[in-house]
């Protein structure tokens, strides 16, 4: 008896790489430059950016003994010398003359002289000597804290950064899309799907344009915790939103898939296709995955594989040519023919023998007995699980 290989698993989202990836990092530093220029002497009004804040703005100011250092300090700074600006910036945190506003702004734009040069870890520890020194208006002050909590979060410090991305909302009181995406990304990537979800949609419902990703990252929260009929919903909007988004109408194919509507799904991907927008390897594999899931449809799934293969998007491997060789045997009416020939290329690339045994049932079945009895041997040489059955072949008892 023939027997078949198990059948293709789909893809998951994951896979797909249509989720959340790291948070990204807003360094702000026009705004930095902005306060740098004002500590040259410059009086230009700034925007109140956080007018909601329960912090007490500090009066302290720049101290005029620290006015050369200063200077130094931001040229380096605009120069984009960061080794220099950190050099400075340091000597002015040591000084005995210097306060702590000048401290926390020579700390701040330390900070981006350090993020500026992929060094994480000082630019961290910059950001709490702001925070720490409480010195800053506002503006300065929270743009600080913000860059900690992304950096941390970056760095996959959730609980930190959740720490104090939550003290940056509760005490700038602000309900920006944006801080409010950040929370739910953040808390996804934490796992904590189920609390992810309320400021993933309080952000997508007030942004007059609201990203992709943030939907993305819904979508999957609700996955994830078990609500597959509002990742569905989600999805159905999105690509309805968006019907020239690829990455749209994919992601609602495998939702479709994950919520057992293979039709759907595949008529999505097909559509894909046809128009020429399926590229990638991944993507021909969940178009033929999903149709050899699916009950009398060997005709599409051998018209998706050689596709596939005659466009060089699928390489020719076991999986794809016991599939196809499945499918051929088993289409209406069957192609006993092709699908030897795909077990044919396929038997050589399986490790464990199965797929020559398949291959000698198939032709003794069809009278080939000679051939038959090569590929018995062949599997033999692999170590087939069942010796027996292709000893039986061979005539050896």
């Amino acid at each position: 008896m023939l027997l078949r290989t198990p059948k293709h698993a789909l893809l998951s989202l994951a896979v797909l790489g249509l989720l959340a990836g790291t948070v990204a990092v807003d360094a702000s530093a026009q705004q930095t430059r902005e306060r740098a220029e004002r500590k040259r002497g410059g009086d230009t009004k700034q925007e109140v950016l956080f007018p909601d804040a329960t912090r007490q703005v500090p009066e302290a100011k720049n101290s005029r003994k620290m006015a050369s250092r200063a200077e130094k300090l931001i040229k380096a700074y605009n120069d984009q010398d960061w080794a220099a600006a950190r050099t400075q910036a340091d000597e002015i945190i040591a000084s005995p003359d210097a306060n702590d506003y000048d401290k926390a702004l020579a700390a701040q734009i330390a900070s981006q002289a350090a993020y500026s040069t992929d060094d994480s870890a000082a630019a961290k520890a910059y950001l709490k000597q702001v925070l720490d020194l409480n010195a800053l208006d506002n503006n300065g002050h929270y743009q600080a804290m913000y860059m900690l909590a992304q950096l941390q979060l970056q760095d996959e410090q959730y609980a930190e950064g959740l720490a104090t991305l939550d003290r940056y909302l509760a005490e700038t009181r602000s309900s920006k899309p944006e801080d409010l995406a950040l929370k739910g990304q953040a808390l996804y990537q934490a796992e904590r799907y189920a609390e992810a979800i309320e400021p993933l949609k309080q952000a997508i419902a007030t942004s007059p344009e609201p990203k992709a990703q943030w939907s993305r990252v819904l979508m999957a929260s609700y996955e994830a915790n078990n609500q597959p009929a509002e990742a569905l919903g989600l999805a159905e909007d999105m690509a309805a939103k968006a019907p020239n988004d690829k990455s749209a109408q994919m992601n609602l194919a495998v939702v479709y898939s994950q919520n057992d509507q293979p039709e759907k799904a595949a008529a999505i991907l097909d559509k894909l296709r046809a128009s020429g927008q399926l590229t990638d390897e991944k993507e021909y594999r969940q178009l033929y995955a999903t149709y050899s899931n699916m009950d009398k449809h060997e005709k599409q799934t051998i018209e998706v594989i050689n596709d596939g293969l005659a466009k060089n998007i699928l390489k020719p491997n076991l999986e794809v040519y016991q599939i196809l060789a499945q499918a051929y045997y088993y289409s209406e009416p069957p192609q006993i023919a092709q699908a030897i020939e795909a077990w044919k290329k396929a038997a050589p690339l399986d490790p464990t023998g199965e797929t020559y045994l398949n291959l000698a049932r198939v032709q003794l079945q069809e009278g080939h007995t000679d051939e038959a009895r090569k590929a018995a041997q062949a599997a033999l040489d692999k170590g087939v699980k069942k010796p027996q059955d292709a000893k039986t072949i061979i005539g050896v008892k």
